[in-house]
Protein backbone atom coordinates (compact mmCIF):
# COMPACT_ATOMS: atom_id res chain seq x y z
CA UNK A 1 0.00 0.00 0.00
CA UNK A 2 2.98 2.43 0.81
CA UNK A 3 4.62 1.48 -2.15
CA UNK A 4 2.59 2.16 -4.69
CA UNK A 5 0.65 4.53 -2.91
CA UNK A 6 4.03 6.31 -2.36
CA UNK A 7 5.17 5.97 -6.01
CA UNK A 8 1.87 7.22 -7.11
CA UNK A 9 2.06 10.59 -5.26
CA UNK A 10 5.81 10.69 -5.89
CA UNK A 11 5.29 10.75 -9.95
CA UNK A 12 1.58 13.02 -9.42
CA UNK A 13 2.44 15.26 -7.05
CA UNK A 14 1.41 18.51 -9.38
CA UNK A 15 -2.06 16.68 -9.60
CA UNK A 16 -2.09 15.51 -6.37
CA UNK A 17 -1.29 19.08 -4.60
CA UNK A 18 -4.57 20.83 -4.68
CA UNK A 19 -6.13 17.79 -3.13
CA UNK A 20 -3.40 18.25 -0.51
CA UNK A 21 -3.52 21.83 0.46
CA UNK A 22 -6.40 22.19 2.79
CA UNK A 23 -4.19 19.95 4.79
CA UNK A 24 -0.80 21.23 4.22
CA UNK A 25 -2.42 25.23 4.60
CA UNK A 26 -3.62 23.56 8.50
CA UNK A 27 -0.01 21.65 8.85
CA UNK A 28 2.55 24.13 8.05
CA UNK A 29 2.25 26.55 10.15
CA UNK A 30 1.90 24.07 13.13
CA UNK A 31 4.67 22.63 12.34
CA UNK A 32 6.28 26.38 11.85
CA UNK A 33 5.21 26.99 15.08
CA UNK A 34 6.14 23.74 16.98
CA UNK A 35 9.74 23.82 15.49
CA UNK A 36 10.75 27.06 14.28
CA UNK A 37 14.06 26.65 13.55
CA UNK A 38 13.48 23.31 11.06
CA UNK A 39 13.30 23.92 7.22
CA UNK A 40 9.89 22.87 6.57
CA UNK A 41 8.50 23.30 3.00
CA UNK A 42 5.68 25.64 2.59
CA UNK A 43 4.88 24.21 -0.88
CA UNK A 44 2.22 21.98 -1.30
CA UNK A 45 3.53 20.06 -4.11
CA UNK A 46 7.28 19.77 -2.48
CA UNK A 47 5.35 18.46 0.64
CA UNK A 48 3.26 15.84 -1.59
CA UNK A 49 6.88 14.75 -2.52
CA UNK A 50 8.41 14.46 0.69
CA UNK A 51 5.56 12.25 2.28
CA UNK A 52 6.03 10.25 -0.71
CA UNK A 53 9.73 9.61 -0.08
CA UNK A 54 8.82 9.08 3.61
CA UNK A 55 6.06 6.33 2.77
CA UNK A 56 8.33 4.97 0.38
CA UNK A 57 11.45 4.59 2.59
CA UNK A 58 9.15 3.84 5.32
CA UNK A 59 7.63 0.93 3.73
CA UNK A 60 11.20 -0.33 2.76
CA UNK A 61 12.51 -0.16 6.27
CA UNK A 62 9.53 -1.99 7.87
CA UNK A 63 9.02 -4.51 5.01
CA UNK A 64 12.98 -5.20 5.52
CA UNK A 65 12.58 -5.26 9.46
CA UNK A 66 14.82 -2.58 10.03
CA UNK A 67 13.82 -0.39 12.98
CA UNK A 68 10.44 -1.86 12.57
CA UNK A 69 8.89 0.18 15.70
CA UNK A 70 10.33 3.64 14.22
CA UNK A 71 9.25 2.84 10.18
CA UNK A 72 5.65 1.49 11.75
CA UNK A 73 5.55 4.76 13.80
CA UNK A 74 6.52 7.44 11.01
CA UNK A 75 4.53 5.38 8.96
CA UNK A 76 1.46 6.16 10.67
CA UNK A 77 2.13 9.92 11.51
CA UNK A 78 2.72 9.77 7.38
CA UNK A 79 -0.78 7.98 6.74
CA UNK A 80 -2.91 10.64 9.11
CA UNK A 81 -2.49 13.76 6.39
CA UNK A 82 -2.82 11.55 4.14
CA UNK A 83 -5.99 9.94 4.30
CA UNK A 84 -7.82 13.34 5.57
CA UNK A 85 -6.72 15.31 2.38
CA UNK A 86 -7.27 11.53 -0.21
CA UNK A 87 -10.37 10.20 1.41
CA UNK A 88 -12.18 13.23 2.42
CA UNK A 89 -16.06 11.36 2.23
CA UNK A 90 -17.51 14.26 4.05
CA UNK A 91 -17.42 16.87 1.33
CA UNK A 92 -19.01 14.74 -1.49
CA UNK A 93 -22.18 15.29 -2.63
CA UNK A 94 -22.57 12.34 -5.10
CA UNK A 95 -23.23 9.26 -2.23
CA UNK A 96 -21.96 6.59 -4.15
CA UNK A 97 -18.53 8.54 -4.19
CA UNK A 98 -19.25 9.08 -0.21
CA UNK A 99 -19.49 5.49 0.11
CA UNK A 100 -16.03 4.83 -1.99
CA UNK A 101 -14.03 7.66 -0.15
CA UNK A 102 -15.46 6.68 3.65
CA UNK A 103 -14.76 2.57 2.47
CA UNK A 104 -10.82 4.16 1.48
CA UNK A 105 -10.83 6.23 4.87
CA UNK A 106 -12.09 3.38 6.89
CA UNK A 107 -9.12 1.33 5.63
CA UNK A 108 -6.39 3.74 6.48
CA UNK A 109 -7.58 3.83 9.54
CA UNK A 110 -7.66 0.57 10.15
CA UNK A 111 -4.45 0.23 8.86
CA UNK A 112 -3.40 3.11 11.02
CA UNK A 113 -4.05 0.82 14.01
CA UNK A 114 -2.28 -2.19 13.00
CA UNK A 115 1.11 0.62 12.43
CA UNK A 116 0.30 1.89 15.76
CA UNK A 117 0.32 -1.69 17.29
CA UNK A 118 3.19 -1.92 15.40
CA UNK A 119 4.98 1.02 16.89
CA UNK A 120 4.50 -0.36 20.61
CA UNK A 121 5.52 -4.00 19.93
CA UNK A 122 8.72 -5.08 21.42
CA UNK A 123 8.66 -8.52 19.86
CA UNK A 124 8.57 -10.10 23.26
CA UNK A 125 11.85 -7.91 24.21
CA UNK A 126 11.90 -5.39 26.87
CA UNK A 127 11.31 -1.79 25.82
CA UNK A 128 13.99 1.25 26.84
CA UNK A 129 11.81 1.95 29.79
CA UNK A 130 11.83 -1.22 31.58
CA UNK A 131 15.29 -1.89 31.66
CA UNK A 132 16.04 2.11 32.57
CA UNK A 133 13.77 0.64 35.67
CA UNK A 134 15.33 -2.48 35.83
CA UNK A 135 18.71 -0.58 35.72
CA UNK A 136 17.87 1.53 38.57
CA UNK A 137 16.71 -1.21 40.90
CA UNK A 138 19.70 -3.02 40.18
CA UNK A 139 21.76 0.07 41.19
CA UNK A 140 19.59 0.22 44.46
CA UNK A 141 20.35 -3.47 44.86
CA UNK A 142 24.03 -3.08 44.41
CA UNK A 143 24.43 0.15 46.37
CA UNK A 144 22.92 -1.41 49.18
CA UNK A 145 24.97 -4.42 49.36
CA UNK A 146 27.97 -2.61 49.36
CA UNK A 147 27.01 -0.67 52.10
CA UNK A 148 26.43 -3.84 54.02
CA UNK A 149 30.14 -4.77 52.82
CA UNK A 150 31.13 -1.45 54.17
CA UNK A 151 29.29 -1.88 57.44
CA UNK A 152 30.95 -5.50 58.33
CA UNK A 153 34.59 -4.52 56.87
CA UNK A 154 34.30 -1.30 59.26
CA UNK A 155 33.29 -3.96 62.43
CA UNK A 156 35.98 -6.09 61.59
CA UNK A 157 38.31 -3.35 61.24
CA UNK A 158 36.86 -1.89 64.80
CA UNK A 159 36.69 -5.49 66.29
CA UNK A 160 40.84 -6.18 64.80
CA UNK A 161 41.79 -2.33 66.38
CA UNK A 162 40.58 -2.91 69.77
Amino acid sequence: MFFVGGLNALRNAESLAPKAAPVTDRIVPAAQKAAPTAPIPEDTTTLVRVNAVVQLVGAAALATGRFPRLSSTVLAASLVPTTIAGHPFWAESDPAAARAQRLQFVKNVSTLGGLLLAGVDTEGRPGVAWRARRAAKDVRREAKHLGHDVQNAARLAAAKAT
